[in-house]
């Protein structure tokens, strides 16, 4: 799999795809047939370039429909729902977040201070467990900074259930390592598998589950011998309180009237999917690109995650720079965002939306000032608007809105 971070790319990757995102992806999505250079033509694998902002899931929905029609590809259409759905979840409880953070952190000073478990950690992460289908996914993840969808939830099993790990730990690992390190997707995902998410409810592997849906790998099904056969879910000792923060309303041209700059993020690393709040407005002056993907994690990034997040902002920043005609410059960690306005003669800043995680905890309180001045116009697109509200809950409040939010977004492949 080529995984350059460009649009080129991504685009070109959608329109591979296109042809089996109807009943082919329906039914053989759940299989993990390796990562070799013919494998995994069964799922889209667009979730890196999604995460990064390079697609948008408006447009990904919008090509699949124009092919396929709603019914035909109603299982993909879910999965991209899926994603969003988990946003607005995590927009609605901020405290989810905040409480894996914490988590993670005491989970790590409670590592150190424990020889036995870092050498179960290490064994874990290096892949020497001796379950061979887990240190298969954890060299693959470490290598490639991708795990099939499926292989993600029989991992976050085996981590919590049978090697009897923090789960708080394997998030983390996830997300030093995912080319699509999203925050709320993965953290919810492992939240899912443990029992929190749907209270009660959690998933446990089965060797063999793994061995039928490995059986196209190059090397044939892989085996997992010695799994939980029988575990509790995980219970945690408070609930999240959920309440929907004010979102944006779609820009007008009048706010974005006067000179002001884009800041690209890590999650919103290009300017095309960010085309309809911008479409009416006049172009920036200025283009900021602000890449942090060291702020996923108190520990080192993974290679192939921290090429892939630099390279799409590097890209991200020329690209929007040559079809704005206007200068580009860094935002630098560390350093205030004021003087590079000031140096362009500038005031206003339009920020992608911040979602609860990583990236916000990243950039916000750098923006917060100008915020506070009304000199931050913040840009969320109509599809996230619209879901984000309705996931109060499990995804089924969303999945029986979905044609609706379709229709309401013009989203029809027409």
């Amino acid at each position: 799999m080529n995984w350059s971070p460009t649009r080129e790319h991504a685009l070109a990757r959608l329109a591979e795809f296109l042809p089996a995102a109807g009943t082919t992806y329906a039914q053989r999505r759940n299989a993990d047939d390796g990562p070799s250079a013919s494998g995994r033509s069964n799922v889209s694998q667009l979730s890196p370039w999604l995460h990064a902002g390079v697609l948008g899931e408006a447009e990904v929905l919008e090509a699949v429909l124009a092919q396929h029609g709603p019914r035909a590809a109603e299982k993909f259409i879910a999965e991209v729902f899926w994603r969003i759905y988990f946003k607005g979840y995590l927009e609605q409880r901020p405290g989810v977040w905040d409480s894996y953070r914490e988590g993670r952190d005491a989970a790590l000073s409670a590592m150190e201070a424990n020889a036995g478990l870092r050498k179960a950690y290490a064994e874990a992460t290096e892949g020497r467990t001796g379950i061979a289908a887990f240190d298969v996914w954890a060299r693959e993840l470490a290598e490639t900074g991708y795990l099939h969808n499926h292989a993600r939830m029989w991992f976050a099993s085996i981590w919590i259930f049978t090697l009897r790990l923090d789960w708080q730990l394997g998030a983390d690992f996830f997300l030093r390592h995912l080319l699509d390190g999203d925050a709320a997707s993965n953290t919810l995902s492992w939240r899912w598998v443990a029992g929190l998410h749907t209270r009660g409810k959690h998933y446990l592997a089965q060797a063999d589950n793994i061995a039928r849906y490995t059986a196209g790998r190059a090397g044939g099904p892989l085996t997992a011998d010695g799994l939980a056969q029988d575990a509790e879910p995980l219970t945690e000792p408070h609930d999240h309180p959920r309440g929907l923060p004010d979102l944006p309303p779609p820009v007008t041209p009048a706010e974005l009237g006067a000179p002001y700059a884009l800041l690209l993020h890590d999650e919103a690393a290009h300017h095309a999917p960010l085309a309809a709040p911008l479409v009416q407005a006049a172009a920036p002056a200025l283009v900021i690109g602000a890449s942090r993907p060291q702020a996923r994690s108190p520990g080192a990034v993974g290679l192939p995650a921290r090429r892939f997040t630099e390279a799409a902002m590097t890209g991200g920043m020329a690209e929007a720079a040559a079809a704005f005609g206007c200068p580009a410059a860094v935002w630098q960690p560390g350093e205030p965002i004021e003087p590079l306005l000031a140096q362009a003669g500038i005031a206003l800043l339009a920020v992608p939306y911040l979602p609860a995680g990583w990236t916000r905890d990243a950039l916000a309180p750098g923006l917060a000032a100008l915020a506070e001045q009304g000199r931050v116009v913040f840009l969320l697109g109509d599809l996230d608007r619209a879901t984000w509200p309705l996931a109060k809950a499990g995804f089924f409040g969303v999945a029986k809105q979905i044609d609706a939010l379709l229709g309401e977004c013009g989203i029809g492949g027409g």
